[in-house]
């Protein structure tokens, strides 16, 4: 897989910039991390918010989970990085593909982030699996205590640093529900987490249908995650889109559940004619990208709600990474122009 590139999106008019296309297929061969291909381009830019791209140039790495000369301590699990290409110290995402899914059809939401000044790791976490989810978990720890040693190690672009301070988890679906469960389980990992975002969670097929290792309780304020929590949900998630499939986020087991469960500081986010996959890129290939059009209901399209999600989780970062509240409560108080309309704004302060 080639490294993919997503250009500046600065307040400036006619502003010359640099696009970045390094020309591996996955690191230890081809050229190293810092053997790049350039060419320089003149675009016309407006300005932009959180949910328009961001002023970083940022490029998409594939990792593969093998030990090479280039990279002798390699992730547990093949990742996609997204990193901005520009020289400084940023924060970090670790972020979770959802079941059955592969982390490369998130790859325009990655890059949407990367752009505002964030490094997103995203591991492949399987590509077959069953109902139990705990070792996704126990993955998902391994990666987090991977970072420290293997990310410095030539992949990411030249002075490009990860602040591990200042370090997020998010997951969708499936991948929302492994993310609460590790941050529930704290003694999992070295590195500390400041904030946890649960992307249309789902935690199994229904209530009392819940798949292991189970996160909801039913009990209220009951998550003791100590960090921010952040829960974006779709409101076409738990209708079914025909009678033979069940919805993909069903009632008793989405996101209205996980924030219920909540401590402050949490906020709830809900797209209104938005489904369970509209954050995903708006090409998906193979058997399984071709079903994520089918097996959920739609909205009319996928653009409007993954700008809407990784606005969102900018803006989230923003406040609990880098201490800067202005986009999230832009959003609060609805002046932030959202890319869709919302059916919940919910905060607990």
């Amino acid at each position: 897989m080639k490294s993919k590139v997503i250009a500046k999106g600065c307040p400036t008019i006619q502003q010359p910039y640099l696009v970045v296309f390094p020309s591996i297929n996955k690191l230890g061969t081809g050229r190293s991390n810092n053997g790049l291909e350039a060419m320089s381009a003149a675009f016309t830019t407006s300005a932009t918010n959180v949910f328009g791209i961001g002023c970083y140039t940022t490029v998409l790495r594939k990792v593969d989970s093998v030990s090479t000369s280039s990279v002798p301590v390699p992730p547990p699990k093949p990742l996609l990085v997204a990193t901005p290409c520009e020289a400084g110290e940023f924060p970090l995402l670790i972020f979770l593909h959802g079941y059955l899914l592969y982390n490369s059809f998130y790859s325009q939401l990655l890059q949407h982030v990367a752009s505002h000044g964030f490094i997103v790791v995203a591991p492949q976490l399987y590509t077959v699996a069953g109902p139990d989810a705990t070792e996704e978990v126990k993955s998902t720890a391994a990666i987090t205590n991977w970072l420290s040693k293997g990310l410095l190690q030539g992949l990411l672009p030249q002075d490009v640093r990860p602040n591990l301070s200042k370090l997020a988890l998010a997951g969708h679906s499936r991948g929302g529900k492994v993310a609460f469960a590790l941050a529930l389980q704290k003694a999992m990992t070295t590195l500390k987490f400041s904030a946890l975002i649960g992307v249309d969670p789902v935690d199994g097929m229904d209530k009392g249908k819940q798949t292991p290792p189970p996160v909801l309780t039913y009990v209220p304020h009951s998550f003791d995650v100590d960090m921010a929590v952040m829960v974006i949900g779709s409101g076409l998630g738990e209708v079914r889109r025909n009678p033979l499939f069940p919805p993909c986020a069903p009632k008793g087991v989405n996101h209205e559940d996980f924030f219920k469960e909540c401590r402050k500081p949490a906020c709830h986010l809900v797209a209104k004619d938005h489904g369970h996959l509209d954050m995903l890129d708006d090409e998906t290939g193979g058997l399984r990208g071709r079903s994520s059009y089918c097996l959920c209901k739609n909205g009319k399209a996928r653009e409007p709600m993954r700008r809407f999600v990784g606005g969102a989780i900018v803006a989230f970062m923003g406040a609990y990474l880098n201490g800067d509240e202005t986009e999230l409560i832009a959003i609060k108080h609805g002046h932030e122009t959202a890319p869709l309309e919302l059916q919940t704004i919910e905060f607990l302060v």
